[in-house]
């Protein structure tokens, strides 16, 4: 009997480390609010600081550096992979949808102050979703926590970005295909693209919409679901085949993180296909409306916590990956 109920204990105390292993592997590890406060606490101050200091130069760069924190996550993860420079293979950064991004020299410069104080501890992955955040808050967005603890990845492939990132001329249906399989929601998608509130787009990434768009050939041959007095000032921008012009993708604030994208959504003047596709969804239509109803009231907060969402999507936590030296290169 005695044996038998040592036995039973034994038993128990397997299954409970058993727990407690998996409960601790690098696995199940999750991110969180302050992972650097003991290894690296003034990381992002420092991150801060470098933003805000390129930003009173060159203000026009927050708007990809928001950008990039969507295109890392999308493909592979939020695991940086974006960042890595093509080698024997084509990495993400030269994958069609990437080649308009920029940026990377800014992501460089916060991880040379970071490994200057604190080497080798804060991950390429976590800058990106840090500076996201920055961007968001410089142009009078909403601050919100960012959970951090990602490492690395080592793998990036140029086209993995066709069939993960979401398209400019993208239909509702692909937008919630995309963001689902991701496990953010309908609801998500409306808020991130909100983001389009600030930056700018080459003339490329929507000219189709203007010219020949059904293929007739003919003058007023642009997408019907565009505002037509917004053609015309489009067309006086960007020219037929045109693919390097700028054009502001929120007119008038684009350096402002606010909820006129909505207004322009709801009149008819998104800039992209996919932001014309968001009034062919009940959920996306009403967001949108709520939004216009109500001078963004919700929009700003909303935008926090769909970005936290997608600041945990596939990320590498524990020991996988590593923690890059350079952005640019596995170690």
């Amino acid at each position: 009997m005695e044996m038998s109920a040592t036995k039973s204990l034994s038993a128990l105390l397997l299954q409970f480390t058993f727990v407690l292993l998996l409960a601790f592997s690098p696995v199940n590890a999750q991110l969180k609010v302050g992972f650097y406060s003991k290894t690296c606490p003034k990381a992002e101050a420092i991150a801060k600081e470098v933003i805000d200091g390129v930003l009173s130069v060159a203000p026009s760069l927050a708007g990809p550096l928001l950008r990039m924190h969507f295109h890392d996550c999308f493909v592979r993860g939020c695991d940086g992979s974006v960042l890595l420079n093509s080698t024997t293979q084509q990495a993400e950064k030269d994958g069609p949808p990437n080649l308009t991004l920029r940026g990377y020299q800014v992501i460089d410069r916060v991880k040379s102050a970071l490994e200057k104080a604190c080497p080798g501890v804060v991950s390429c992955a976590d800058i990106v979703a840090i500076v996201a955040r920055d961007v968001t808050v410089a142009t009078k967005g909403l601050r919100w926590e960012v959970e951090t603890g990602r490492r690395d990845g080592r793998v990036s492939i140029a086209a993995e970005t066709l069939t993960n990132l979401v398209a400019p001329n993208a239909n509702i249906t692909t937008i919630i295909t995309r963001f689902q399989a991701k496990g953010l929601s309908v609801k998500d998608a409306v808020i991130l693209l909100g983001s389009h509130t600030i930056g700018t787009s080459h003339c490329s990434s929507f000219n189709s919409r203007l010219y020949n768009f059904t293929g007739k050939g003919t003058d007023n041959d642009f997408d019907p679901t565009l505002d037509s007095e917004y053609v015309k000032e489009l067309k006086i921008k960007c020219k037929p085949g045109d693919q390097n012009s700028l054009v502001e993708m929120d007119p008038g604030s684009f350096r402002t993180f606010d909820s006129s994208y909505y207004t322009l959504v709801s009149k008819r003047r998104g800039l992209f296909q996919s932001d014309a596709a968001l009034l062919d969804n009940s959920v996306t239509k009403a967001y949108i409306n709520l939004q216009v109803a109500t001078q963004g009231s919700t929009f700003l907060k909303d935008f926090g916590d769909s970005m936290v969402k997608m600041g945990r999507v596939d990320v590498l936590t524990g020991t996988a990956g590593e923690i890059r030296k350079v952005c640019g290169k596995v170690n």
